[in-house]
């Protein structure tokens, strides 16, 4: 069984940055394909970034490219996602996932084994 703990959630102004991290225990971090996905009041839950077992590749929604980065660290077991620039319409709660079968389908979160329980992002206007 894999345990998923995501920090680094609050309240920022328009404009500001804040990072977020999922630290992982269980088996092999290494093994495992990473997702973010945030889901806001009333809609559906939505990709936002992904990467890789080594982290050499790297996937984004299109709302988040250019001002989101994700990464990861396998020596610590963790995945980070680096917001800046951060929108009102940013705000969501923010889920880290791991491990999806088929790695192609990085973009679906019921794809994935393992599921966080999630950090809320708040940006103001």
């Amino acid at each position: 069984q894999v345990q998923l703990v995501e920090s680094g959630g609050g309240l920022v102004q328009a404009g500001g940055s804040l990072r977020l991290s999922c630290a992982a225990s269980g088996r092999i971090f290494s093994t495992y394909f990473m997702g973010w996905f945030r889901q806001a009041p009333g809609k559906e839950r939505e990709f936002v970034a992904a990467i890789s077992r080594s982290g050499g590749s790297t996937y984004y929604a299109e709302s988040v490219k250019g001002r989101f980065t994700i990464s990861r660290d396998n020596a610590k077991n963790t995945v980070s996602l680096q917001m800046n620039s951060l929108k009102p319409e940013d705000t969501a709660g923010y889920y880290c996932a791991a491990d999806p079968p088929d790695g192609r389908r990085y973009f679906s979160f019921t794809d994935y084994n393992y599921r966080g329980q999630g950090t809320q992002v708040t940006v103001s206007s």
